[in-house]
Order: structure tokens, then sequence, then C-alpha cells
């Protein structure tokens, strides 16, 4: 019995210290955006306008309703929003990132910016709560252990969020260049790991489950959305330079695999490439719970 509690423990370090790891991963390269931030808004794509449609219908939301957006980036969802007369609160850690959000949006008068990370953010009237809270491509970056509780936190009664985000899909008809490239990904040791899932159009993991695990919100919706934009070798790499993944390469790493890139790219006769974006979109509806408010007491 000694023994098993001896492993237990074991176990129960190491998947702390894991956890801990990862965490640090996490508060690392979720800053990195901040040093593109003047070139992040035109390298990512947009999102399509029926995913915007498809979350204003699901939260039933109204020309008065409030919106709160974490991690707004340069504000490329936030100017979908804006233009159609929600009044939003937009909180960014960057401090680059968030100044691009006030140029851009400078002409909205309903949109505000502020700097801060959204797991010690609370709006300068804290009696304040909002219609609809929502993530795009910037919910895998909040802390896993306190994200529902806080959207639930500042959401009104009834409230909604919605998750979505944009990342490469392999379609079975697509561009063989992403699977020919991986040899040079490979090559320099960031490859992708063994078993991981090829992500395919209409098959993105999605929100879901932690929002009904949580205890606090009730999914009302689950829609997949796909769309292809065609890249230039310089198009691509400007776009390759904004994910955290290549930011945080050594120089050498991406010498290489850009110059590959231009090479392989070159060799072709329109010199493009095809690439396929996938969206995997989660509505919740907040809950009041027993459950919700014990959550809510912890917070507070």
């Amino acid at each position: 019995m000694a023994n098993l509690r001896s492993v237990s423990q074991a176990e129960h370090e190491h998947e702390y210290q894991h956890e801990q790891e990862h965490q640090q991963e996490r508060e690392q390269l979720r800053t990195t955006f901040d040093g593109v931030a003047d070139s992040y808004q035109d390298a990512r794509p947009a999102y399509p306008p029926e995913l915007f449609d498809e979350v204003a219908h699901t939260a039933g939301l109204r020309p008065d309703s409030s919106l709160l957006e974490i991690g707004c980036g340069p504000g490329t969802a936030t100017i979908v929003f804006a233009e159609r007369g929600y009044a939003i609160t937009c909180v960014e850690m960057g401090s680059r990132l968030a100044a691009q959000a006030r140029r851009n949006l400078a002409g909205y008068d309903a949109v505000t910016v502020t700097e801060g990370a959204f797991e010690t953010w609370r709006p300068a009237d804290d009696a304040e709560r909002f219609d609809l809270a929502y993530a795009a491509t910037s919910w895998h970056w909040l802390d896993p252990a306190v994200r529902c509780a806080r959207v639930w936190h500042w959401l009104k009664p009834g409230g909604h969020v919605a998750i979505w985000g944009a990342v490469h899909v392999l379609a079975f008809d697509g561009d063989p260049f992403f699977i020919e490239i991986q040899q040079v990904y490979d090559e320099i040791n960031e490859g992708i790991p063994a078993g991981t899932p090829t992500p395919r159009p209409g098959a993105l993991p999605d929100s879901a489950a932690e929002l009904e695990s949580s205890g606090l919100f009730t999914v009302t919706a689950v829609r997949q959305f796909d769309w292809e934009i065609t890249y230039d070798a310089e198009g691509y790499i400007r776009l390759l330079d904004t994910f955290s993944g290549h930011i945080s390469m050594q120089q050498w790493q991406r010498d290489r695999l850009y110059g590959e890139i231009r090479r392989r790219l070159a060799a072709r006769p329109d010199g493009l490439l095809r690439r396929h974006w996938g969206a995997a979109l989660t509505v919740g509806r907040r809950l009041d719970t027993e459950r919700a408010g014990g959550e809510r007491g912890r917070l507070d």
C-alpha cells in the first residue's frame, strides 16, 4: 500500500510539474504577437461574414447589445461587429496590438480598447455586465483554470459566450505543398509530433465539452466554417511570421524554412499556394445555477 501511495504521489507531482511547464510556455508564447503588431492585421485572414451572422443570431443580439471581446489583437473581428453598431469593450494584453486596435477602430465611438490580461481585468464600472463575450483566435491563450468562470462573471443573466479560431486545415483535394514542406520542418526540428491528428475541414475540435463541463454554460450552437486563400511566397511568409511557433524559432530555422518555401513556389508556374482555413464556432448561454453561483463566489 505504501508503494501505491508513493507511485500516486509521484504521478501527481509529475502532472503538476507538466501543467506548470505548459502554463509557463503559454504565458511566454502569448506575448510574442505584440512584436508583430504592424503586420498581424495585414497577414492574418478575415473571418467569414456568415460566422458573425451565426453569432449574432444565436446570441440574440439587438442594436443596443453590449459586447466584450477577449484578446482583440488589431481589431480583425472587432470591426465587423463595430460596423453593425454594437457597443464593444475590448481587452488586449499587448500594448502595441492595443494601440493598433485603437487606430483601426478610431471611427467607432462605441468601441473602447483596454490594455491588460483578461484573467485579471475589471471594467471601470465593476457592476458592468455584457450581453456577449467572444474570443476570436484567443481562447486557447487564456488560463483554462479560470477562463470559463471569468467569462461567466462578466455576462448578464442569459448572456452568451462565443469562441472560435482560424486554423490551417488540410482538405483532401487541397494543395500538396503542406505535406511536402513537412520534410523541411522535420529537418529544422519543428516537425509535427507523431500521432497528431490531421485537421480536416468540418471536423475541427470545438469548445462545447469545456463549456458544458464547467456547469456555467449550456451550448446553444456548434458550427464549422471553412474557406480558402491564395498566397505568393512573400505573402505566405508574412503570415508565418505572425504565428507564435515561427516567431519563437531560431533565425537559422527560419532562414532554412523560408528559403525552401521561396524555392519551391518559384518552381511553380504561377508561384502560388492554396491554404485552407477552418473555424469551429461554439456559442454557449450563461446558466444561473447553484453550481454557477459557487463559481462566482470563488471568483469574487
